[in-house]
């Protein structure tokens, strides 16, 4: 590994004061559309679709095309051919659960902000080796929630964090608050019961109530 020079595109410009990223495991495009419909409703307008289902990629191309406003991201991608894949079906950035040499530089050549996951201070400076200044802190809760984030601060200043895997909307203020974390990503906006029974409202009304806590 060497360490990479170049400035490489960075998400955070493009969450335009958002700081919750609705984080959805979908696997019916009739679905993704309307649920996708209601975030952006309730102000939360970056989506992060996890490539974890049969049909989930299907559903992530029909937000990016039908949803106006929707900032969508590919997530879980465990796989160098998914990042060309994900980029050429409309994703605006790229997430993936870790971080191997082959997925940096499949993330690089797409040219889009890229979120590898990390764990342990190790994690990171390898990411901080190919270049890579925001991380994503997964599975976040887990693995010390904000104590450890907290702890992580003075020895990676350069580092700003996405934390996901866990999270309710009780640690939301606690963990924006850290000056070392951009943003946060979770399910709880999107419960499964109401994704199922078609509770846009429910849906819309969840992502205003995390939009304000998220402004508090």
């Amino acid at each position: 590994m060497s360490i990479v020079d170049r400035p490489l595109p960075i998400l955070e410009p493009a969450l335009k004061g958002v700081r919750i990223i609705p984080v959805l495991v979908l696997d019916d495009p009739e679905r993704a559309v309307p649920l996708a419909q209601a975030l952006v409703a309730g102000g939360l307008n970056v989506l992060e679709v996890t490539l974890r289902t049969p049909r989930a990629l299907a559903c992530a191309e029909a937000i990016a095309a039908k949803v106006p406003g929707a900032i969508v991201g590919f997530g879980t991608l465990t796989r160098p051919s998914q990042f060309a894949q994900a980029r050429d079906a409309g994703a605006r950035f790229l997430v993936s659960p870790g971080l191997t040499d082959q997925l940096a530089q499949a993330a690089r050549d797409t040219g889009l902000p890229y979120l590898p996951g990390i764990v342990t201070v190790t994690e990171a400076i390898i990411a901080m080796e190919h270049g890579f200044r925001e991380l994503k802190f997964f599975p976040a809760m887990l693995n010390g929630g904000a104590p450890a984030l907290q702890g992580m601060a003075p020895l990676l200043p350069e580092i700003r964090f996405c934390p996901t895997g866990g999270i309710r909307a009780g640690h939301v203020k606690e963990i924006l608050a850290l000056p070392n974390v951009f943003a946060l990503g979770g399910t709880w906006l999107t419960p499964a019961d109401a994704v199922r029974e078609g509770r846009w409202s429910e849906i819309e009304t969840l992502a205003r109530e995390a939009t304000t806590l998220a402004a508090a």
